[in-house]
């Protein structure tokens, strides 16, 4: 069985995909953007903040299924940027605290709204 979410508390999508799909006892988040889901603008500020934003977003969309962050057994992170890894990484760690979860990183050329990163992930939970 499979379940689109949607969350008001996450950017709306910009294309033809959902925002996040439930299928059984697993989430599948889409990429996000640190858009602010308020105004649908790429936050402004440091990469450690748009992380944080991109996560929150990340955040919103799993409750809609009675997730967690706790339940993210797997993430994408793409940069513009590769330097900006280490604060990236500092901000991406405040959201993980325990038992993080796999994790692959990339430098990119180009993301959409030529945002600086973007952040998917897959959740599981028995």
């Amino acid at each position: 069985m499979k379940k689109v979410l949607h969350s008001d508390q996450a950017p709306a999508a910009i294309g033809p995909y959902s925002q996040g799909i439930l299928a059984g006892n697993t989430v599948y988040v889409s990429g996000q953007l640190p858009i602010v889901p308020a105004t649908g603008e790429l936050l402004e500020g440091s990469i450690a903040d748009q992380t944080a934003q991109a996560l929150r977003n990340i955040s919103a969309i799993l409750a809609e299924a009675g997730f967690e962050m706790k339940d993210v057994v797997k993430t994408t992170v793409l940069l513009r940027d590769i330097k900006d890894f280490a604060e990236m990484n500092a901000a991406y760690g405040l959201f993980f605290t325990e038992n993080a979860p796999a994790r692959a990183c990339f430098q990119v050329a180009c993301l959409p709204k030529n945002a600086a990163l973007e952040i998917e992930c897959i959740a599981v939970r028995d």
